[in-house]
């Protein structure tokens, strides 16, 4: 069994990859969506990030106030830490489980879905492979202020706040370059690792 990382700055087309690995019938494993599941109502997260942030950051509905933590945690670097602190552990945890669960059922190939996979250090000892989806700061930029409400500053501290794409590409044992390429194009290549990762070809 295959465990590839799959990574890439904010707007890079990451999630548009990992979606054709799914059709090549690669399992997969979203760390942003493991995040998600922590921080809506309810979410396991919830009562230490209640503890440790205060009643304002949590909805009236019981969730994580995204907006409110997003503020705080690119003009605070100790409250995105302490943030990190409270669910990346929950996102490993469920990662693992998940990961046991595909190996069991015979996986041949599990693809990890980690937007920090280089900021984190620890997830490449879990992987065998690294790809990393490129493409130039102004392609995240608009496409990110395309797709969200978000402002260009907004978007600019996110970026900030990510390894800087210099980082992310040493890290890569592979890289999708996505810029200057059609979808298909994309798909296409995608088909020629996932039949290279033991998965099909259709």
């Amino acid at each position: 069994m295959v465990r590839l990382g799959l990574t890439g700055g904010i707007g890079s087309g990451k999630t548009t990859v990992a979606g054709f690995f799914l059709a090549h019938g690669a399992t997969l494993i979203d760390a942003d969506a493991i995040s998600r599941q922590a921080t809506a109502a309810g979410g396991l997260a919830i009562p230490a990030i209640a503890d440790s942030f205060g009643a304002d950051y949590i909805t009236p509905e019981g969730a994580l106030d995204r907006v409110r933590m997003r503020q705080a945690s690119f003009s605070d670097a100790q409250a995105r830490s302490r943030l990190e602190a409270i669910i990346h552990p929950l996102v490993g945890q469920e990662s693992a489980r998940l990961e046991a669960e595909s190996s069991a059922s015979g996986a041949r190939c599990i693809v990890f879905d980690i937007p920090l996979l280089v900021e984190s250090r620890r997830w490449r000892q879990r992987v065998d492979q690294v790809l990393v989806v490129d493409c130039p700061q102004a392609a995240q930029i608009e496409r990110v202020m395309a797709r969200s409400a978000l402002t260009r500053d907004e978007v600019d501290k996110i970026i900030a706040s990510q390894a800087p794409r210099r980082e992310r590409l040493r890290a890569a044992d592979i890289v999708l370059f996505n810029a200057g390429i059609s979808l298909e194009q994309v798909a296409a290549y995608v088909g020629q690792l996932a039949v290279r990762f033991g998965l099909s070809s259709v």
